[in-house]
């Protein structure tokens, strides 16, 4: 079985892939990357992809991701069905092959991942640009709680965890302190700002 924060059938790609871009939405739990993330496919027009991660996590109201088992999520990862997979706070998270797709046709891809595989993702494509979002440490205990999805125990270990990779700067940082509109829209700026050169390359 792969490692937890190994490329799925690296051997398979001949070098980076491109021209798109892949966006890295990155930040500690209950910062509210997820919401920021649908408040800009919602508003997205052409040229920005917004894929589902695969969890290992039975579904729930206001999420919007693909549930499977370990052991489905064991299967697809060794046969090489993830670009990207890694694990955190007890669960498996992926992203398909299929997002290489939109990359190759340069276009941009937007998705919530840990930190701790940027540089896998900068080994599976040119154009990686990481966007961190942020909050204050009080707000977001106050949204781990409010989910109601884990116990308190949870929540601590959560809060508690150390960032995987401090060393790495991110290209953008939102600091959503504000509406999810507001926050939203900071991140469609940094999409369509991307996407915009990627489709007059292609003209």
């Amino acid at each position: 079985m792969t490692g937890p924060m190994e490329l799925t059938g690296p051997m398979e790609l001949t070098g980076p892939l491109g021209p798109g871009v892949f966006v890295a939405v990155v930040g500690a739990s209950g910062v509210g990357k997820d919401a920021l993330i649908g408040e800009a496919r919602a508003r997205c027009g052409r040229g920005g992809h917004f894929p589902r991660r695969v969890i290992t996590r039975p579904p729930g109201p206001d999420e919007d991701f693909e549930p499977v088992s370990e052991a489905a999520f064991a299967e697809t990862e060794q046969g090489g069905g993830f670009a990207v997979s890694w694990r955190a706070h007890g669960l498996a998270y992926g992203l398909r092959t299929s997002v290489d797709e939109p990359v190759r046709a340069g276009e941009v891809v937007v998705a919530n991942v840990s930190r701790g595989v940027i540089s896998a993702l900068q080994e599976r494509y040119a154009r990686v640009v990481v966007v961190r979002i942020t909050v204050s440490e009080a707000v977001r205990a106050a949204r781990l709680r409010a989910r109601g999805r884990e116990s308190a125990v949870a929540v601590y270990r959560r809060l508690a965890r150390a960032d995987p990779a401090p060393e790495r700067v991110a290209d953008h940082e939102i600091r959503n302190d504000a509406t999810v509109a507001e926050g939203g829209a900071r991140l469609l700026a940094v999409v369509t700002g991307l996407a915009t050169p990627a489709r007059t390359e292609q003209v």
